[in-house]
Parts: structure tokens; sequence; C-alpha cells
């Protein structure tokens, strides 16, 4: 009894021991808030590429060529209006 007691005693004080402090978890806490706020940036929905099947391709064949995307797409956007 004396030894599960001993031990009981032990695992708790080792764990009270790591655990954060009240003062660190308010400092981490309205740290977090603050971040939020402060970082906060509206979201840019991405506009989509809009390929059809063989634009799809031709940025394939670009990528395996190693070209730049922004070159290759505007290539491809360019044949797209010809």
């Amino acid at each position: 009894m004396k030894l599960f007691i001993t031990i009981t005693a032990a695992l708790f004080s080792s764990a009270v021991a790591f655990a954060p402090s009240a003062s660190t978890r308010t400092l981490i806490a309205s740290s977090q808030s603050q971040q939020t706020v402060l970082f906060a940036e509206p979201k840019e929905e991405e506009e989509g590429l809009d390929l059809n099947l063989e634009e799809m391709f031709d940025m394939f064949d670009a990528a395996d060529k190693g070209q730049d995307f922004d070159k290759a797409i505007k290539d491809v956007k360019k044949e797209k209006s010809d």
C-alpha cells in the first residue's frame, strides 16, 4: 500500500512539474488571439485556369520540358485566343 502511494505521488508530482503554469497559459492564449487579429488577411480566391483538354496537354508537355509555368500558360492562352 505504501509502495502504491509512493509511486502515485511520484507520478503525480512529475506530471505537475511539466504542466504549464496558469500565467503561461494566459500568455499563450492572449498571444494567439493577438496573432489572429494582427496577421489575419482576407482570403483571395484563386482564379481557375479554365483549360480544355488540349490546353491541359500543352501545359503537361511544357512542364515535361521544364518551361516556366507563367510563360507556358501565357503561350497556351495566346493560342486559345488565336
